[in-house]
């Protein structure tokens, strides 16, 4: 996969931010970020599905594309 939509991009971001925001949380507030958290990887899950079925590629394939492609920008801040 060479061309990675922005979009896709956009909601792993999401994704782990949401996630990194769990971090010394509890109770009730755990709970409502952990929702928030689990709403935003699904976003992400979703259009994986769509762009994998679009692309004719497997939905692996495509996920490990987008999370490289998020590590490799946030390593390299000219990117």
């Amino acid at each position: 996969m060479t061309d990675i939509p922005d979009e896709l991009v956009k909601l792993e971001r999401s994704a782990e931010a949401e996630r990194a925001r769990l971090a010394g949380l509890c109770g009730d507030e755990y709970d409502a970020q952990w929702q928030a958290w689990r709403r935003a990887s699904e976003a992400f899950q979703a259009a994986v599905t769509e762009q994998s079925a679009r692309e004719g590629m497997s939905r692996h394939d495509v996920e490990q594309a987008v999370k490289k492609a998020v590590r490799r920008a946030e390593e390299d801040p000219t990117q």
